[in-house]
């Protein structure tokens, strides 16, 4: 999958998921693209190691990898967002 692929994959997954984890106000176009291209990368190193499939190319099934790994990497990033502003 090229870079343009990668793009509009990461941009989709990310605002899904932030839309999910309620945080799409918060962020930009941008910020869309990266937490969605880094999600593909965890949504494709969890299903690999659950014995799945990960990102297969251009298609809804690695939209839906994609999804998954950005709203995991969503969850943790609020969940030490919520930890540092509980000790401060």
């Amino acid at each position: 999958m090229g870079i343009i692929g990668w793009i509009i994959i990461g941009a989709l997954a990310g605002w899904i998921a932030s839309m999910v984890t309620g945080k799409n106000k918060e962020m930009g176009a941008f910020m869309n693209i990266v937490v969605g291209i880094i999600g593909g990368l965890i949504g494709g190193l969890v299903m690999n190691l659950a014995g799945g499939i990960g990102i297969t190319g251009f298609n809804l099934w690695s939209l839906v990898v994609a999804c998954v790994g950005a709203i995991i990497l969503l969850l943790i990033v609020n969940a030490f967002k919520r930890r540092a502003h509980n000790y401060s």
